[in-house]
């Protein structure tokens, strides 16, 4: 796979695959770039696809202590190494990556995201539940870590659990499982400062599942009100994994989104 380097060093991994526009894929905590297989024939009749794997996942290498803001970096190396108007999309975790990356490069065209969180009020440390996920990383549970992680944070049935346990993009999420934990933490302990954004005009979406959790839905709505130049999208009758329930209608809205206004 080709790689960036990104501003620690740590080379950062991609594939590169279809034909028109770029469009950068940024994958969530739990993943890495082969949750996109559902979707991927879709988006590459009408885009560049660039999946990466963030640090610590697939092809990608892993650098020292971790930040999000390693993380942001990386996506910004990677369109910044395409070097001309780009697409980004971001999913959970990595829309908060895809969101801030805005402010480290020049070149994003439009942005979407999916459901990113971001705290009511940052914790001043890691909660009793992402201490639970540190534990079971601690004795190797890394199935644990995943199945946990569906049910108890994404909140997926256990059918909808079993039938992403069947793709081939599972193994990627136990190879990754010891991530969990550390990004959970981040994701606590994250600040949004709508200051920041004050200067930023790239039009952004905001992709939300009609049956995603309450606390997915609120944090979009925070975003969206913080954020002039964004709007929301519903997906009717899914939850926070569209790309895997309903993929045509992933590929459809994800495509209008980047293609309009």
């Amino acid at each position: 796979m080709p790689t960036v380097h990104a501003v620690d060093g740590t080379p950062i991994a991609f594939t590169r695959t279809g034909r028109g526009a770029p469009l950068v894929l940024v994958h969530g905590i739990s993943a890495d770039a082969g949750r996109w297989a559902p979707v991927m024939e879709g988006l590459e009749e009408h885009f560049t696809v660039y999946a990466m794997d963030r640090r610590g996942r697939g092809e990608s290498g892993d650098g020292g202590a971790y930040a999000i803001e390693r993380d942001v970096e990386d996506v910004a190396a990677i369109v910044d190494a395409i070097a001309e108007p780009t697409y980004l999309f971001g999913h959970s975790y990595g829309g908060l990556c895809t969101l801030h990356a805005l402010l480290h490069t020049k070149y994003v065209q439009k942005l979407v995201v999916y459901e990113p969180y971001t705290p009511v009020s940052p914790a001043s440390e890691p909660s009793a539940t992402t201490l639970r996920y540190l534990a079971m990383a601690e004795q190797g549970e890394r199935d644990a870590i995943v199945t946990t992680f569906l049910r108890e944070i994404i909140q997926l049935s256990e059918r909808e659990v079993q039938a992403m346990r069947a793709l081939p993009s599972w193994a990627g999420r136990l190879a990754a499982a010891h991530t969990i934990p550390r990004e959970l933490a981040a994701a606590e302990q994250f600040r949004f400062e709508p200051s920041r954004f004050t200067d930023v005009r790239v039009p952004i979406t905001m992709l939300l599942g009609e049956k995603s959790p309450d606390f997915l839905k609120e944090a979009t709505a925070r975003l969206h009100a913080a954020l002039p130049t964004s709007d929301v999208t519903v997906l009717e009758g899914q939850k926070h994994s569209a790309m895997n329930t309903a993929p045509a209608l992933f590929v459809r809205a994800l495509s209008s989104a980047l293609t309009s206004r």
